[in-house]
């Protein structure tokens, strides 16, 4: 039996990897703390539960337009005006399974076969694998070693005839990091000067924290005819498990990739749908809870990260990630642990704690934590997290 060649340059997920191997160890009956899965842990708030309820029993249980409803990318071009100075019309939204679905259509409507894409490192585990089946050619540009964010030089550096686009992702998976104005704004002058598409990942847009300033790189001059705004209400909606993100940009690159999804997934969930009209409408103050809680963990996890000998851990401004740089334990343990993923397979299988490998998202020498945990878990991972470090020794 023949595999495609396209499938054999694939890697599992590695976030689902440590995921799936920690509840493995969890049915067996193991206490393990799990750092690696990058979804709250509350509860999707109850507004929202009761719109789904009410969907269902109101019969809208059918197929829906491919595009989405058009009262729900109604919705969501009044979020994009309110939040973030972006005119949009129903035309220019496209509503998919999940933000990752939304981006797998976008690339495979705008790759031809072996265009290069941009892809700044670190990034998230599945940008890398969704270029490649659309048969297009992940470029991977160096951060400035800082800070994790990489420079307008840097970019330029990389960009050749071939290059279709540039994936960029504020706040950001796995570091946290959020891009200034300023920054983008040169990296925005790259892009028009080089003709470039920008594929701006923004689903983390609400979970910012120390007063930042999330700014989408479409509402820069010039910009939104060459963007694609990705978002959705997975992360700070709760809804992981919904499956619903949405994407919007140019109408001709909507259109296109509306092609492809009706021939994929035809619609998203025309209950999740009707829920979303609902969370993005009749918003509570469910998201700020989270976020604000979110922001108490990390000023936790934080400090305690960098109160280990030899850990050294930016802070980070959104999402819910943390990336301490454990290079030192790489260099100096008489355990044999030589990579990230050797680290963090003796992390959990000797001191029950879950974390994905800094290599995973293209970067050695560092771990990724979720702080999408209780402040239980954070404080008693924190603790194995550095004893293990410290036997390694």
């Amino acid at each position: 039996m023949s595999i495609s060649e396209r499938v054999k340059k694939l890697k599992p997920s590695a976030t689902i990897a440590t995921a799936t191997k920690a509840k493995e160890m969890q049915a067996k009956g193991i206490d393990v703390i799990n750092f690696g899965v990058g979804e709250p842990d509350f509860p999707t708030p109850e507004y929202i539960k009761s719109a789904a309820k009410k969907a269902i029993d109101e019969n809208y249980t059918h197929y829906t337009a491919t595009a989405g409803m058009l009262e729900l990318r109604n919705a969501i071009c009044e979020k994009f005006k309110k939040d973030n100075n972006l005119e949009y019309k129903p035309k220019n939204i496209m509503v998919s399974s999940g933000a990752k679905n939304c981006i797998m259509n976008i690339l495979l409507a705008i790759c031809n076969y072996k265009d290069e894409v941009l892809l700044p490192i670190p990034y998230w585990v599945s940008y890398l694998s969704q270029i490649i089946m659309a048969d297009a050619i992940p470029k991977l540009v160096k951060p400035e070693k800082s800070n994790f964010k990489i420079s307008a030089k840097n970019i330029e550096k990389n960009i050749s005839p071939k290059v279709k686009a540039i994936i960029i992702n504020s706040p950001n998976n796995p570091t946290g990091i959020v891009y200034s104005r300023k920054e983008l704004e040169k990296i925005a002058k790259l892009a028009v000067r080089y003709d470039l598409i920008v594929i701006s990942d923004e689903i983390y847009e609400r979970l910012i924290y120390d007063k930042t300033e999330h700014i989408s790189i479409a509402s820069l001059p010039e910009m939104k005819n060459r963007t694609i705004v990705i978002n959705g209400v997975s992360k700070a909606y709760a809804m992981t498990g919904w499956r619903l993100g949405y994407a919007a940009g140019p109408k001709e690159i909507i259109n296109s990739a509306l092609k492809i999804q009706g021939h994929s997934t035809s619609c998203a969930n025309s209950i999740t749908q009707r829920a979303v009209i609902t969370a993005l409408l009749e918003e509570d103050d469910s998201v700020e809870k989270m976020r604000r809680e979110f922001e108490k963990r990390r000023n936790f996890l934080i400090e305690k990260l960098n109160s280990i000998s030899n850990i050294k851990c930016a802070v980070p401004k959104g999402a819910f990630y943390a990336m301490p740089d454990i290079s030192y334990y790489l260099k100096q343990n008489k355990k044999g642990v030589k990579t990230s993923v050797d680290l963090c397979d003796f992390l959990l299988e000797n001191y029950h704690i879950a974390l994905v490998a800094g290599s995973a998202f293209g970067i050695e020498g560092f771990v990724r934590f979720s702080y999408a945990n209780s402040m239980k878990n954070i404080k008693e991972g924190v603790k194995r997290f550095e004893k293990g470090l410290k036997d390694l020794l």
